[in-house]
């Protein structure tokens, strides 16, 4: 871990935080909700020593990185606008894109709107899911579950913060880190965040690892991170030139089965039926792992690593 060389990159208007390790071709990850460049130390590290240079921002609004106050800085664009003004920093041409969660959603971005800057992507957790013509998504996922729903119940800002103050952030990320349950997360209001019982830490994560996340969480609050899903309307309206747009990039695609997203109404049958391929056409491959939760980089850190090289080493 003491081989990461730390960095700040000016990009697009805003100050990134980067870790880096490694030298030989680039591969850049993106991590998720409620997380930071940390999720991906395994895999960092092991790559490294591959002979790939390893490369994870804080995304716009996390750790180290500055955030906006406005969810309106916080659609794709402005993400994939950040990781474009990254690379070419960087004095890279071409990336292998590895995401997961919010990263993950963001790198389906990227491959459509930057398809010349990635050799290849592995995406975990979040499958591509086209635009939907007429429905946006807040109100889509609304009528699906209801206004409890985690991402309808993050949408008015300052609610969720001020939910979360009412805990302490070591439990909070507990709850989102800890939780194996795959039906949908829905959130009644009069219990909150803070009503939900802290779960045991998981056994991927180490109380030294913990502490690494809280500490940046502290120093930085969630909003950045929750403003993802309050730009999500703001994407879609934006998005409209690329309705029906595939994602012609190769593609390998993780998940777990226990994650939320693989029990998403009608997920495991586009995932693993013509959906999927039909959208993303280059799509080679689909790995469910068995018995394994949302944070499937962490969880299973030596196979996620062995999964992304064996794929990316082709190319």
């Amino acid at each position: 871990m003491e081989k990461i060389e730390h960095t700040t990159v000016q990009t697009n208007g805003i100050n990134l935080h980067v870790a880096s390790i490694g030298t030989g071709p680039a591969v850049l990850f993106l991590h998720g909700f409620p997380e930071l460049w940390y999720s991906w130390r395994h895999q960092m590290i092991s790559l490294s020593s591959l002979g790939y240079r390893a490369i994870a921002p804080d995304l716009r609004g996390y750790g180290d990185s500055d955030a906006p106050p406005s969810a309106e800085s916080y659609s794709s664009f402005h993400i994939v606008g950040d990781l474009v003004g990254l690379i070419d920093k960087m004095g890279i041409d071409k990336v292998f894109l590895v995401g997961h969660d919010w990263g993950a959603v963001i790198a389906w971005h990227f491959c459509l709107f930057r398809p010349d800057r990635v050799k290849a992507l592995v995406n975990m957790s979040v499958p591509f899911r086209p635009r939907h013509p007429i429905i946006k998504p807040v109100e889509g996922l609304r009528a699906l579950f209801g206004d409890d729903y985690y991402i309808c119940r993050f949408q008015e800002p300052g609610e969720a913060e001020e939910d979360f103050a009412g805990d302490d952030i070591a439990n909070i990320l507990k709850k989102f880190y800890g939780g194996r349950n795959p039906s949908p997360p829905c959130v009644p209001r009069e219990i909150g965040f803070k009503g939900l019982k802290a779960p045991e830490l998981p056994f991927w994560l180490s109380q030294q690892d913990l502490d690494y996340f809280v500490e940046k969480f502290k120093q930085k609050g969630f909003t950045g991170g929750l403003n993802y899903y309050r730009a999500l309307n703001l994407t879609w309206e934006l998005t409209a030139a690329w309705s029906g747009v595939q994602v012609k990039v190769p593609t390998k695609f993780i998940v777990g089965d226990l994650d939320i997203t693989y029990h998403f109404p009608g997920a495991k049958e586009y995932i693993n039926g013509d959906g999927f391929k039909k959208d993303v056409p280059f799509l080679q491959d689909v790995v469910v792992m068995e018995g394994v939760a949302h944070f499937i980089n962490q969880e299973k850190p030596e196979e996620v690593t062995t999964h992304i090289y064996d794929f990316i080493k082709k190319f």
